[in-house]
């Protein structure tokens, strides 16, 4: 009675304060409506306690029971199985936990091994480099270029890939008992295409130094523990990929900036031109960056800049034989 009497008090309050405030009246009514039901429902869940509690007195061999069924329900709550680590650390589960964990390590740095495994390097370095020679400033976008190197590099890199494929990936994936195939081999097999894509590139170029500079610097000492055991590579296919990777980057660097020399020797002799005729013709306060722009843009469209480039660079790449 007592509760129900504060109650009706302070409905009377919000009733007092609609004259004043209509918006803080209907809120107290409101919050005093929903608290109500809680209010009334407290004693049925208290009597269902005490209900639980007579029976547990009753009969203490069933509540017993009961909490021994449930206890293997209840052991590990809101743990789902796979995140159990007892058993992704147990000799049964290591194994695939370390196939999750190298699989999202690959995912992580795919940007990265298309980067190094193939031709794109040269591709966005050329482009960068042919767009500064043409003094567009940022015409093309970074997006365009990037784009046109990335499908480029798939056109290209695509044979050898579906030939990587069916080599390690395709037998690992469907070995049987008879004829089982480890993840090591696989993965030596699916690299053997890279590996040769990357060395006849190498070679094609002329750009082996690096590759042997990589190899002096993993040499051990003479003197020091492994000295005796090591043997220098004979040939690419010995070459560790801690070596042909960075080998095989600063090759397409090199060769890319070479392209990109060639590239700009046409555009130079026409700033050149447009300088000297400036010049001559008392002009010196005009830019010559202003003139020669059209004249460049003109010379590249006029010539077929782009077809001639992307075919420069594709028959740079397919002449590996």
């Amino acid at each position: 009675m007592h509760k129900q009497w504060v109650q009706q008090e302070r409905i009377a309050g919000c009733v007092f304060l609609y004259g004043k405030n209509t918006f803080l009246a209907v809120v107290c009514l409101l919050a005093f409506a929903a608290a109500s039901p809680v209010v009334q429902a407290q004693p049925a869940v208290t009597n269902q306690a005490l209900s639980n509690q007579s029976i547990a007195n009753q009969n203490p061999q069933l509540t017993q029971q009961q909490t021994a069924q449930a206890a293997p329900e209840n052991g590990n709550p809101g743990v789902p199985e796979m995140l159990d680590v007892e058993q992704m650390t147990s000799p049964q589960g290591l194994n695939s936990t370390l196939k999750l964990f190298l699989l999202l390590t690959v995912l992580s740095l795919a940007p990265s091994i298309l980067i190094m495994t193939t031709s794109f390097i040269r591709f966005v370095i050329v482009f960068g480099l042919l767009r500064q020679a043409l003094g567009t400033q940022q015409l093309p976008p970074n997006q365009v270029l990037t784009s046109l190197s990335l499908f480029l590099t798939v056109m290209v890199m695509a044979p050898i890939w579906q030939k990587a494929y069916e080599e390690g990936i395709v037998p690992y994936t469907h070995q049987t008992e008879q004829a089982p195939v480890t993840l090591e081999a696989a993965f030596q097999k699916t690299v053997s295409p890279l590996r040769k894509f990357m060395s006849d590139q190498i070679e094609l170029t002329g750009n082996s130094d690096t590759v042997w500079m990589f190899l002096d610097y993993q040499q051990p000492l003479p003197g020091s523990p492994g000295a005796a055991d090591y043997k220098a590579p004979s040939d690419y296919d010995e070459v560790p990929l801690t070596v042909l990777l960075p080998a095989y980057m600063l090759s397409e660097v090199k060769t890319a900036f070479l392209i990109g020399f060639q590239l700009y020797l046409p555009f130079i002799v026409i700033d050149m031109v447009i300088s000297s005729i400036l010049i001559s013709m008392g002009m010196m306060m005009l830019p010559p960056v202003l003139i020669s722009l059209p004249f460049k843009i003109l010379l590249f469209v006029l010539i077929d800049g782009w077809l001639l480039t992307v075919g420069m660079l594709l028959e740079s790449i397919r002449a590996v034989g």
